[in-house]
């Protein structure tokens, strides 16, 4: 079969790191594994519009990833395909997967998704593509809608799907398991991306060749379920690879691929403690510690100790990233952190003292904030010092507690999903002392109050990188304060197809 996985336009109001999509890499692997002709369009980085290579590729089977700000570019997406090629195409994504609003049905209502598929993909998508290639045998005039005929019941036995049959009915089948055996999977398909078209990891930081910048997921799940998080929504059970499977990879990155830096994606990477350890024995003993790795989404500041941030250092960790979240004790605690203050700033001593750099993630306006709680977010963040503060203004994500309480109590000032982008200067909603007001004055301070100091200019004109990468950061910089005139252009672009 002809397979087409599709990352829609998503471009934030800000100049970040564009990389490819890890969760589409995976699919597509899966896809090979079976046999099949597969293409990744990543819409961020290609040059000709969805609609021209459809035209040419002419797919059996399309796929869409999406998150919340994003879903409205995947229909966008969706329905630009369907008017070209009867194919069936199916959504999934983290927006899509909660069900318990029923984000799953809102997707496949649209007259041009089929099916929604809900948590982790792989396993399903194989399952997807078995019964189109069963029905493909027998079928020499092809149709979505006797595809999804309620009578033949092709998809009933599905685990993990959300569809909706040609009589118009919705349908909602039970949860897939979790992927049990990580080890089980392939590797990435990056050979299938444009990756000279990629931004290294953090180019805000660092001045590297982005096409030799890849990452990985050595874990899967969160034990964890912070009220703020996106990731709540998927599967809670924290399962890991085998050091000895993460290795094989990772020798293929640095030997095979020359790899210049590698992003750990892990949401909690530092569960187990031992297995991090055995990690990076290997990582020593196969001299791979030469090139510099990075724990991109942080690592739990609870579960780590001096030994095994100099093993960490010494296996080649350049830096990693802690959620702090808030400098307040009691608001640690409203949003189940299961951190306190003392632990986190102890990690960053740590962390510092082995020599390896530090980012600190930050939350301006979490519900219940005051402009006092705010203040001592950016205090906190200013005493950590970490060579990177990231603020981001709370956006109540469907799926997490914070969604939950502000639809309850709050009032939310998003028109639609695409107001949930990350880094725009307005606030998402508003609940209790939590004004937008307030929200959007204390945003703006925090990044004035960390990155104008003397002591941080200083040190960052000492860094090289910093340089290198100045065009890029006055962007940065600019766009952080001024980000809502490109914002608009860029959705009336998408809402008129032009992009």
């Amino acid at each position: 079969m002809k397979v087409l996985l599709i990352n829609p336009k998503f471009r934030l109001p800000i100049d970040t790191r564009t990389t490819p999509h890890l969760g589409l890499a995976y699919l597509a692997a899966m896809s090979e594994r079976r046999g099949d002709e597969v293409v990744i369009f990543d819409a961020d980085v290609e040059d000709e519009p969805i609609t021209e290579f459809v035209r040419k590729f002419r797919p059996n089977l399309v796929g869409i990833t999406t998150n919340t700000p994003q879903v409205f570019q995947a229909w966008r997406t969706a329905k630009a395909i369907k008017e070209i090629i009867d194919v069936p195409i199916v959504l999934g994504g983290p927006h899509v997967s909660v069900s318990a609003e029923d984000l799953d049905f809102e997707s496949i209502e649209k007259p041009y998704v089929d099916i929604v598929v809900r948590g982790e993909g792989e396993e399903t998508w194989v399952d997807i593509s078995d019964k189109l290639e069963e029905f493909l045998r027998d079928q020499p005039n092809f149709s979505t809608k006797a595809l999804m005929d309620p009578a033949l019941n092709i998809w009933k036995d599905v685990e993990g799907i959300s569809y909706k049959t040609s009589d118009g009915e919705l349908h909602r089948n039970p949860d897939r398991a979790p992927v049990a055996d990580l080890d089980s999977l392939p590797w990435p398909a990056y050979h299938l991306f444009k990756m000279d078209r990629y931004t290294n990891l953090q180019p805000a930081t660092d001045h590297l060749d982005g096409s030799r910048s890849f990452s990985m997921l050595t874990s899967r799940g969160c034990p964890y379920r912070c009220a703020f998080c996106s990731q709540s929504v998927m599967p809670i059970k924290w399962r890991a690879r085998s050091p000895e499977n993460v290795i094989e990879e990772w020798r293929h990155y640095v030997e095979d691929l020359d790899a210049v830096e590698i992003g750990i994606l892990d949401d909690t990477a530092n569960v187990r403690k031992d297995r991090l350890h055995k990690i990076c024995d290997l990582l020593i003993a196969n001299n791979l510690n030469h090139v510099p790795w990075i724990f991109v989404n942080g690592i739990r500041a609870n579960i780590v100790d001096e030994p095994l941030l100099r093993h960490l250092k010494a296996a080649g960790l350049k830096r990693t990233a802690y959620g702090v979240e808030t400098g307040d004790e009691a608001m640690l605690k409203r949003i189940q952190k299961r951190e306190d203050k003392e632990t986190i700033k102890r990690a960053f001593e740590l962390t510092k003292k082995v020599g390896i750099e530090t980012i600190g993630f930050f939350i301006i306006g979490l519900p219940g904030d005051t402009e006092e709680t705010m203040q001592r977010t950016i205090d906190f963040a200013i005493e950590l010092d970490p060579l990177i503060a990231n603020f981001s203004m709370m956006t109540p994500y469907p799926g997490t507690l914070v969604y939950q309480i502000v639809k309850k109590e709050g009032r939310l000032l998003m028109k639609d999903w695409e107001d949930s982008v990350f880094f725009d200067t307005r606030a998402r909603y508003e609940i209790w002392d939590t004004t937008a007001e307030i929200q959007e004055k204390m945003y703006r301070k925090a990044y004035r109050q960390f990155y104008w100091r003397p002591k941080y200019i200083l040190r960052r004109l000492k860094d090289l990188d910093f340089w290198l990468n100045f065009g890029r950061n006055a962007r940065i910089a600019y766009r952080t304060v001024f980000p809502r005139v490109e914002k608009e252009e860029l959705k009336r672009q998408m809402t008129e197809g032009t992009i």
